[in-house]
């Protein structure tokens, strides 16, 4: 039996300590969505038009020219955590991915406008603009970490970290209430425009 070369050894080697490093940051994290239904969700308002399906692993929310669907909120409601999570928006289309039901991160498809604006991309909405402007084309997935302890949040976009550890003691955008000092649950606007999401998963922090 012929031993592999040391360029093979070596590639192996990095194959192995990249799984083990993949394994390790996603350490505590569970799903908040199965791939498969909505099952641990709900319409924010149960008699909402409901635009949300899920194919092929991905949460569709497809707003056709001139409908409004309703806002998707987990069953589940959280404090100190980081979520992960991944969106793809096209051009012009509008989301927003709340921490406890609250806390507006902006999705918005605005790379051809190429600047952060407190209403853009990444914005805490209409409260602080991003670092940064780290856009993607409307046909790209976009990855986001987020991360809210007390008061304080912090987003990772695109490998970029856009706020950090930005203290927002007010409810932004259209939130669930305003009761900012209580665990709230994770929801996704779906009242606007179309998005699609993947890959949510959460870590509860002490």
């Amino acid at each position: 039996m012929r031993l592999p070369s040391l360029m093979a050894s070596a590639v192996i080697v990095a194959a192995v300590a990249s799984n083990a490093a993949a394994a390790d940051s996603e350490e505590g994290f569970r799903p908040l969505f199965n791939d498969k239904n909505l099952a641990g969700w709900h319409l924010r308002y149960p008699d909402g038009k409901n635009l949300w399906s899920v194919e092929d692993g991905v949460l569709r929310n497809i707003a056709p020219p001139g409908e409004h669907g309703t806002d998707l909120v987990t069953d589940d409601k959280f404090w100190n955590f980081t979520v992960r999570y991944e969106y793809m928006v096209p051009e012009k289309s509008n989301s927003g991915f709340y921490l406890r039901g609250r806390h507006e991160l902006q999705i918005y498809g605005d790379f051809a406008r190429g600047e952060a604006t407190k209403s853009g991309n990444g914005a805490i909405y209409n409260f602080k603009a991003p670092d940064k402007f780290v856009s993607r084309p409307g046909d790209q997935w976009q990855e986001a970490e987020a991360t809210i302890v007390g008061d304080r949040i912090t987003l990772v976009l695109n490998g970029e970290k856009v706020h950090d550890g930005v203290q927002c003691r007010v409810a932004t955008g259209s939130e669930i209430d305003d009761k900012v000092d209580e665990p709230g649950p994770i929801f996704l606007q779906g009242d606007h425009g179309t998005v699609y999401y993947r890959k949510l998963r959460i870590k509860e922090l002490k």
